[in-house]
């Protein structure tokens, strides 16, 4: 059975890229990433790929740890996203995988200026493109830029991967009673305040009708089964009550 969906739209969450450091960058985990991704290529589905930068700074935090003002902070992060996706690029192009990094701020030669046409462009040749630098913008997280992304360039479903196995009702690392969502709809994340995904980018998916999938990237082969159509993690889509 082939694909469900034509192009996709991943985000990579920075601490994936630390591994078990939870700091800066572990090779291992790298090319880890870069191979699961070539797993969905593989199978004939146009990526694109968001990047986070967690592993080396969130501006947020910077901000309240270290007294930095806060759009500064989040334009250190940003850079942060841009270590990550040159090497995601690195680790692709190792492994025989095309790939474009493209970013929202200018960083000289080191990478294309982001446009819609050029990535679309791009993925209808069967390269990966990694999207860098979020938005551009202080104050928007990478998942709302992959929301955002997602959107731009026509994809079908916007994949969250990160170290947790989906959405839980409250914490699982501190409630074991914690009960995890199979399926779960965009209103419901909202007025549930559900944490592991952004909820301006929930809510901007929700406006376009684009459907989530947030899922544990450690857990090998994840990324090539949903695109195949297999339910893991905790899809998010229409609200029960929106189809009726």
């Amino acid at each position: 059975m082939g694909p469900l969906y034509k192009r996709v739209v991943a985000k990579l969450s920075g601490e994936v890229f630390a591994g078990d450091k939870g700091f800066g960058v572990d090779m291992s985990s790298v090319r880890f990433l870069a191979e699961e991704v070539r797993k969905v290529v593989d199978v004939g589905v146009e990526t694109a790929i968001v990047v986070g930068g967690g592993n080396i700074l969130r501006g947020e935090s910077a901000s309240e740890a270290y007294g930095i003002e806060r759009s500064t902070a989040d334009q250190i992060g940003m850079l942060g996203t841009a270590i990550n996706a040159l090497l995601l690029q690195e680790s692709l192009e190792e492994i025989g995988i095309e790939a474009k990094v493209l970013t929202a701020i200018a960083i000289g030669n080191m990478a294309e200026p982001y446009t819609r046409k050029g990535a679309i462009g791009y993925l209808e040749e069967g390269k990966v493109v990694v999207f860098a630098c979020g938005t551009g913008n202080p104050y928007f997280t990478t998942d709302t830029a992959a929301a955002l992304r997602a959107v731009e360039i026509g994809a079908q479903l916007f994949l969250k991967g990160t170290k947790v196995d989906g959405l839980y009702s409250s914490d699982p690392l501190k409630d074991p009673s914690a009960r995890r969502y199979e399926e779960i709809g965009y209103k419901e994340v909202l007025l549930k305040g559900l944490r592991g995904i952004d909820s301006t980018a929930v809510s901007f998916c929700m406006e376009h009708d684009l459907p989530i999938v947030v899922f544990n990237l450690r857990n090998p082969g994840s990324m090539r089964r949903i695109v195949l159509g297999e339910r893991i993690g905790t899809f998010v889509g229409r609200d029960k009550v929106d189809d009726g």
